[in-house]
């Protein structure tokens, strides 16, 4: 749970360090920290989605062509999405 916390502190300050030359640049710190986490979450998303293929074509080798497809289309619009929110969040 330590490392948990830890992480997350590092997280948020990395990426405060990281937009700071954007804020600079006339950027709001809100509409940074939503990309970021626009970001985040479809990063999650995607990390979720292969350990599930994985797990899939580990149970039925069989059907790995299938399980690839569905994952590749599942990944598009899961980046699709994040990159309609890093868009929006920087309007």
């Amino acid at each position: 749970m330590i490392n948990a916390v830890r992480t997350a502190i590092w997280t948020v300050g990395l990426m405060l360090a990281i937009t700071a030359p954007a804020s600079a640049q006339g950027f709001s710190m809100p509409a940074q920290i939503g990309a970021g986490l626009a970001v985040i979450g479809a990063g999650l998303g995607i990390g979720l989605l292969a350990k599930g293929a994985v797990e899939s074509v580990a149970r039925q080798p069989e059907a790995s062509g299938t399980i690839q497809v569905l994952m590749i289309i599942a990944a598009a619009l899961i980046e699709g999405l994040a990159f309609f929110a890093v868009i929006v969040c920087n309007q």
